[in-house]
């Protein structure tokens, strides 16, 4: 049996995850040129303006007197808008009287007045960031599927093997009522359970309360046809599928997911390009990435400028808080002003030697890391009630901190992480060498620093031309520029330029910053990347050392190894679990393992109806794995303590881990006599002693659930244990920890006792015969589509 998921990406097999990255990259060369041929056609129509190719003026042009026989707007789109709008809503261009829109813009702020689209988008952005993490990562809309409605006692009566027809009777009227048409489910109760059981999926010709008349809703079973030949019985008639396991966690994710959860780390090409590095393999997510890149040819840096939601936030805090004050401004020349590319350096240079930190500074994992122990609990505590609201470790304060010093760093200056120290925003500056647009200043300038002044990312040299390493096409300094010097056009247009170096900038090749800057930062980069790997892999996860600390991880986790250079602490894995199973790890494996997800089973079990941290890891720590594979996954096993189990310590009946186990599906515990009191012949007596749990090491699957209720019961309510009597250990041999391949696979071979068509029964959409390629790809009801 091949089962065709793999897990490189959404549920996609390695094969499958090549094809999307192509996709997605010829999706965006295609979306970058068409934006480029929209460009041309609609320059091609622009009237009273300096010859270009490509012109992406969309700023709002400074307010000023027209000249005899000038045209109101000299760009083909703003002639249609000023068509379009009523007259109150524009402009009077004679006397220079500010029309309702730019009242309302200039209300808003000068950058809204200046570039109210840069803005809108940022808004957009940034409201759509929350979207996703607040209501499509909230866990709790789903509900569980209502019972199966059931009926019990029939009997086979007749059967045409012509048309595959039978009938169903009964001695005794049944309370069961089903239209003609319904579909319903088939059992035999003389088997040991309803997997085995099951005789298929029938259509009710005609049911009343003695008698059904029923016909396969596909074809005829061979087991069916057994059953009613050989007589056994009697039949329970199902109103849906006993056996399917409930998918209420993973149908809502599901449905919510008009685009990816995880849209916004996709498109942080830090994420994936220092994974990929880190882990010496392909990541899914470097298609987005690089899809991203291409489409910054046309809008340089355009992430950091319109679609970044940690810009928008820090400009947030800026605005409210640290532009109150400027006693602690420093000015725009000094050591810091390249800091993002050694940064970027330093943490490529960890994970060329194996260790991923770009969690730490990479923009969006920062901040859904900070939205996830900042705002979540507010949100979960609020709407759920705050006892479900986990206790925080030093780690976690850790990460507020670093996220609360990413925004006191506005004190220096505005933006001062996207301008000086963000290494993901250096991805795009070196990305900017291959820039099909830029910023342009014509000869018409006069010098008044407006532009300067107003630029957001320290992008305009003292003799107002470009850095065009830092330039993210904001377009605020259009707005601003009195005599419409300013223009974003081709990287090759170089009509009525005003001249370079006048007034003169003091700038070098590598910038007016200084050149030995570049080597001293060099060396530190090269330095500290060597420092932080060496700390890390000295006071780390010590993988060779059996008695380390081996955290249970998220089902489908990749090995430890992998693992740990895979995932980017970004903490959407945590979101979106269901009752934070999944919680931050401390210090317990040094830096290495800082923020990593782990299963804490004392607060909460691993629900056999979600597989929703596969689905939104952008990395491929956790593999995008089907339900039905995610619940043959094994986290780690279930040990008994045989010293405080009540019933084995002799104390009392317990059975609250068995029911547990049993109303997840996973049957994984069964029950063992113990303590029993011998009669005068030395034999057992019977119903003496207690029954004590058995874990069958081939089902248990270390969801956790079992421990959580025993120590809910018997430690936090009774009181009667100092610690859960059954805990979940990983290690060698108490996990399944696979790359790649089937988990379903796994648990067939370690246990030898389930049929694999029984398991193909359960969900056979994704199962592919042994004879098909292995990649091919598999269908993935509960996986979302990719966002490109």
């Amino acid at each position: 049996m091949a089962l065709g998921c793999i897990g490189n990406g959404k549920t996609m097999n390695v094969w499958v995850a090549n094809i999307f990255a192509a996709n997605s990259l010829a999706c965006a060369i295609a979306m970058t040129s068409l934006g480029a041929l929209f460009l041309f056609l609609a320059t091609r129509l622009d009237r009273g303006r300096s010859h270009a190719w490509m012109r992406l003026d969309w700023f709002t042009p400074a307010l000023r007197k027209w000249k005899p026989g000038a045209v109101p707007s000299h760009s083909f789109i703003g002639r249609s808008i000023r068509k379009v709008t009523p007259d109150f809503f524009q402009s009077n261009r004679i006397t220079k009287r500010r029309g309702m829109v730019r009242r309302v813009l200039r209300w808003m702020g000068i950058s809204w007045l200046a570039s109210p689209v840069r803005r809108l988008v940022q808004a957009a952005c940034l409201v759509a960031f929350l979207y996703l993490f607040l209501f499509v990562c909230w866990p709790y809309h789903a509900r569980p599927n209502s019972d199966a409605r059931s009926s019990h006692g029939w009997s086979f009566a007749e059967m045409d093997q012509a048309t595959g027809r039978f009938s169903l009777s009964r001695d005794e009227p049944a309370d069961y009522n089903a239209a003609q048409g319904t579909k319903l489910f088939l059992f035999d109760q003389s088997q040991p359970d309803l997997v085995r059981g099951s005789l298929g999926q029938v259509e009710v010709l005609g049911l009343d309360s003695r008698r059904c008349d029923l016909a396969p809703a596909g074809d005829l079973s061979v087991e069916l046809l057994d059953a009613f030949y050989i007589g056994s019985g009697p039949i329970a008639i199902y109103d849906r599928d006993p056996t399917a396991w409930p998918t209420h966690y993973a149908d809502s994710l599901s449905a919510k997911e008009f685009v990816s959860a995880e849209v916004f780390l996709l498109i942080d090409p830090l994420v994936s390009l220092s994974t990929a590095v880190a882990s010496r393999s392909w990541v899914w997510s470097l298609s987005s990435a690089f899809a991203i890149l291409v489409i910054c040819m046309l809008i340089p840096r355009g992430f950091c400028g319109y679609l970044c939601p940690l810009g928008t936030t820090i400009d947030l805090f800026d605005w409210a808080i640290a532009g109150r004050t400027k006693r602690f401004r420093v000015p725009d020349q000094g050591w810091w002003v390249h800091t993002k590319y050694y940064l970027l350096a330093g943490t490529m240079g960890c994970a060329v030697m194996g260790v991923l930190v770009s969690g730490f500074v990479a923009a969006i994992p920062v901040l859904t890391r900070a939205m996830l122990l900042v705002v979540d609990p507010v949100q979960n505590g609020s709407m759920r009630g705050w006892h479900l609201v986990p206790s925080m470790n030093g780690g976690q304060w850790l990460s507020i901190g670093l996220f609360l010093s990413i925004l006191c760093l506005g004190f220096l200056r505005p933006r001062f992480w996207c301008k000086y120290v963000c290494p993901s925003g250096a991805v795009f500056s070196l990305g900017n060498l291959f820039r099909v647009t830029e910023r342009k200043v014509e000869s018409s300038c006069i010098h008044c620093n407006k532009c300067v002044e107003i630029c957001p990312f320290d992008a305009i040299k003292p003799d107002f031309t470009t850095r065009t390493s830092d330039c993210t096409m904001c377009q605020s300094c259009g707005g601003v520029c009195p005599t419409h010097a300013i223009k974003f056009v081709e990287r090759w247009n170089v009509v009525e330029l005003k001249v370079l170096n006048d007034p003169p900038s003091g700038d070098t090749p590598i910038g007016r910053r200084g050149f030995m800057s570049l080597a001293g930062g060099s060396a530190a980069a090269v330095a500290g990347g060597v420092a932080v790997t060496t700390l890390t892999k000295t006071f780390g996860a010590n993988l060779n050392d059996p008695n380390a600390f081996r955290p249970v991880r998220p089902p489908g986790s990749v090995p430890e190894k992998n693992f740990l250079e895979m995932c980017i602490r970004c903490g959407e894995c945590f979101k979106v679990c269901p009752n934070n199973v999944l919680q931050p790890e401390g210090f317990q494996q040094g830096i290495e393992g800082l923020w990593t997800p782990m299963v804490n089973a004392d607060w909460a079990g691993c629900e056999s109806s979600c597989n929703a941290c596969g689905q939104v890891c952008p990395t491929g720590a956790i593999r995008a794995l089907p339900l039905i594979e995610k619940k043959a996954a094994r986290m780690g096993l279930a040990i008994v303590d045989e010293l405080t189990c009540l019933p084995m310590a002799n104390q009392e009946a317990c059975d609250l881990c068995v029911q547990e186990c049993n109303a997840a599906g996973y049957h994984a515990i069964e029950f063992m006599r113990v303590h029993s009191q011998m009669d005068d012949q030395g034999r057992p007596m019977e119903d003496s002693g207690f029954l004590a749990p058995k874990v069958l090491v081939e089902s248990c699957v270390g969801c956790g659930l079992c421990q959580t209720r025993c120590f809910a019961i018997n430690v936090k309510e009774r009181g009667v244990l100092q610690r859960s009597a059954i805990v979940i250990e990983a290690g060698t041999g108490k996990e399944d920890r696979l790359m790649t391949g089937s988990y379903v696979e796994a648990q067939l071979q370690r246990s030898g006792t389930l049929r694999e068509s029984e398991v193909i029964e359960r969900a056979p959409q994704y199962f592919v015969p042994k004879t098909s390629p292995s990649s091919t790809p598999s269908e993935n009801v509960e996986s979302s589509e990719s966002p490109f």
